[in-house]
């Protein structure tokens, strides 16, 4: 007889798993691509740091506000559909950004991006607790994570290469057409559940208020939003220029930054789903001495009065990438404590707190710069701008704090379920 795959590991849930990842992965190299075509899209655009600001802003924005409906579609429809529609939606955006010189025509494609990108994770998130054992999602989780980083390495390395050898046009819509037959893949290789029972009930409007009201999913919320904005806020958008324009560094030397961040990412991370099994119901404080060692560690590189060098950049990325994955802590929480039915909705508000984090931190940057900077931003002008960081981030932690506080008061001495 068949295993189960909710009761042991299977070849099937490792090739579903495999095939929705790969879709992922395209995800965050569309999601990155514009981070390392920064300087590049000042000039192609002929605009300043605030609207190059507002692409990323407009995509996180997107992407956040998607999270909810999105996870109501995937537990509706299921995560195969979702995440192939996804896929060619974000792929249209790329071709789209790729063929317009127009500022206007490049934030529709940016919203078309984001869109599509909303679908990947949740579909992945879906997928883990149908497909494998309870207690090895918090390591799939984070594999996940993990190896959707290559997405990250593709951005900063080969596609970096193409941009410089070949043009906006092309390397934009290269990637655009490749992220279209990845998600075509999805049709072959992913299955929604092992099991022929029928689809759990759709999230019904009430089942969404029991969602908005437990403070589990604005704990994970706050969760993601406190560790996952700094790295996407240094990986998205202002790392290259801050290391290229702020530091004097190479295009190519600040594209290994990026690429030891990937690494550290790629390593550490699944270690993370260890840390987060093991930690149960005191995770959130383990994120909380994460976070703080992050804020730490900027306030440190921005005290110099002159640029720092690559060891510095280097050591910062890294410790961003290391440190990242704990933003998934909170989707733990989340799976731990909602019916399946919902379990992708409240996924998907808590995922919305990195990037309305990373978008208003990203956003705040910009304007900083232009503010600060008489033409193109300098060290101290960067320095001066990452202030709008560690006010995201004050909150972030503020929110964190007391949605704890309420979810210790709604479940008193409750132990989350492990499985």
């Amino acid at each position: 007889m068949p295993h189960n795959p909710r009761e042991q590991l299977t070849t099937q849930a490792l090739l579903v798993w495999t095939g929705a990842m790969l879709v992922y992965v395209v995800a965050i190299a569309g999601r990155t691509s514009l981070g390392v075509a920064g300087v590049e899209a000042l000039e192609h655009f002929h605009i300043n740091n605030s609207k190059l600001a507002v692409f990323t802003a407009v995509q996180l924005g997107v992407y956040a506000l998607a999270q909810i409906p999105m996870g109501m579609a995937i537990d509706k429809f299921g995560a195969r559909r979702v995440l192939v529609v996804g896929a060619i939606v974000m792929g249209l955006g790329q071709v789209l950004l790729g063929s317009t010189s127009s500022f206007w025509v490049a934030i529709l494609a940016r919203i078309l991006v984001g869109a599509g990108d909303a679908t990947a994770f949740l579909s992945v998130m879906r997928i883990l607790p149908t497909w494998f054992p309870m207690r090895l999602t918090p390591l799939f989780t984070q594999l996940t994570s993990a190896m959707g980083q290559a997405g990250q390495f593709i951005s900063a390395v080969p596609f970096l290469a193409l941009l410089g050898a070949t043009g906006w046009q092309t390397a934009f819509v290269s990637l655009g057409a490749a992220g279209i037959l990845i998600g075509l893949s999805a049709l072959v290789l992913v299955t929604d559940s092992p099991l022929s029972a029928p689809t759990p009930p759709a999230t019904t409007p009430s089942r969404l208020g029991e969602v908005l009201r437990n403070p589990v999913c604005w704990m994970g919320l706050f969760n993601h939003g406190l560790m996952l904005m700094p790295l996407i806020v240094f990986t998205l958008l202002w790392g290259m220029p801050l290391m290229t324009l702020g530091m004097g560094l190479d295009e190519s030397v600040a594209a290994s930054v990026l690429v030891i961040n990937t690494i550290c990412n790629v390593i550490i991370g699944p270690f993370h789903g260890v840390l987060s099994a093991r930690s149960g119901r005191n995770r959130e404080f383990l994120t909380m001495a994460l976070a703080t060692v992050i804020l730490l560690s900027f306030l440190w590189f921005f005290a110099s009065p002159t640029p720092r060098g690559f060891l510095s950049i280097a050591i910062i990325s890294g410790l961003l990438g290391a440190l990242g994955p704990a933003a998934n802590y909170g989707f733990d929480s989340v799976r731990e404590n909602l019916p399946h039915s919902v379990v992708t909705t409240g996924t998907g508000l808590s995922n919305m707190g990195g990037f309305t984090a990373a978008m208003l931190a990203a956003q705040g940057i910009g304007l900083l710069l232009d503010h600060h900077a008489e033409s193109i931003p300098n060290w101290q002008d960067f320095a001066a701008a990452w202030f709008a960081v560690y006010a995201v981030w004050a909150f972030a932690m503020l929110g964190l704090v007391l949605s704890r506080r309420a979810f210790t008061k709604r479940y008193p001495g409750a132990h989350r379920r492990q499985g």
